[in-house]
């Protein structure tokens, strides 16, 4: 299934009836920057959800810096946002993809099928001379039922009895310099869970900012087997879900989110740390 559609893709499908288009731009440390980039100018039709408003639960001892919403809480916001079960979603951004990825996630999850990440982004949308505007969409609210997939998600007494076990592979998503240990800009501790392999999210990017095939997708994760049980984090959870995506793209049968990733790995004090490199998985 494709889950990443062209800038072309959603120029010829945008008013159709059963489309709802989500701009998901966000910023760290900006929390107005994506709701006023979208006020001055989104794709037409375009609703806003916010990253730390609408997409995740208020920060808590444990969780991670953007915990998982309440299902029941999640659920009203998309029904609000007029997204129903048989609406088509496409998510943007202008961050790589990560917030977008964070929604497609988030949707997936509560079991929506038909919900895709625009590639390239809003900037790349803009240059292409595609229609803008400020016009902000009066809102139908639908009815969205969610089937959640339990599967999808781990937690963090899941990872830790994990920790070490032949058939799973842990992935971190973050920056190498993070996943070593040598520099911490954001948590209140340096280094990274046992045992995980680093894969930084946004090489899942190619050098104009279009996602990578799946052929290409694959040879990031090369040597690592698409029947284990591979288990994905980041810093909080949101740019852990680009690298989900890529490695469905690549054809791994059985990927989950750690959603409270670092940031909740870190809020238990007895949780074990690693610096420096893990060693390579060997090539299956």
């Amino acid at each position: 299934m494709n889950r990443i559609v062209s800038l072309k893709w959603l120029l010829a499908r945008m008013y159709e009836s059963d489309v709802v288009i989500v701009d998901c731009r966000f910023q760290l440390g900006k929390p107005d920057f994506g709701r006023e980039a979208y006020e001055a100018s989104h794709i037409p039709g375009a609703v806003y959800l916010d990253l730390e408003k609408d997409l995740s639960a208020p920060i808590e001892e444990h969780g991670g810096r953007h915990p998982l919403p309440d299902i029941a809480q999640l659920t009203g916001t998309f029904s609000r946002a007029g997204i129903g079960n048989d609406t088509r979603v496409v998510a943007y951004d202008d961050q790589g993809g990560a917030m977008a990825s964070r929604l497609w996630w988030l949707l997936k999850y509560l079991g929506h099928e038909e919900v895709y990440v625009l590639d390239e982004g809003f900037s790349a949308w803009v240059n292409a001379g595609f229609p803008v505007n400020a016009e902000q969409r009066v809102l139908i609210p639908a009815q969205f039922l969610a089937t959640v997939q339990h599967n999808m998600l781990v937690e963090m007494d899941e990872v830790r009895e994990k920790l070490g076990h032949e058939h799973v592979t842990l992935i971190d998503s973050r920056d190498g310099a993070r996943y070593r240990g040598e520099v911490e800009p954001l948590d209140k501790a340096a280094g990274h869970i046992p045992g995980a392999i680093n894969r930084l999210w946004s090489d899942g990017k190619g050098a104009g900012g279009k996602w990578k095939s799946a052929d290409e997708q694959a040879a990031r994760f090369e040597g690592l087997p698409k029947d284990r049980e591979t288990i994905v984090y980041c810093g909080s959870g949101v740019t852990a879900c680009p690298n989900v995506l890529a490695l469905q793209e690549a054809g791994f049968s059985n990927v989950r989110l750690y959603a409270g990733s670092w940031s909740d790995w870190i809020s238990y004090g007895d949780n074990p740390i690693s610096i420096g490199n893990e060693e390579q998985p060997s090539k299956a």
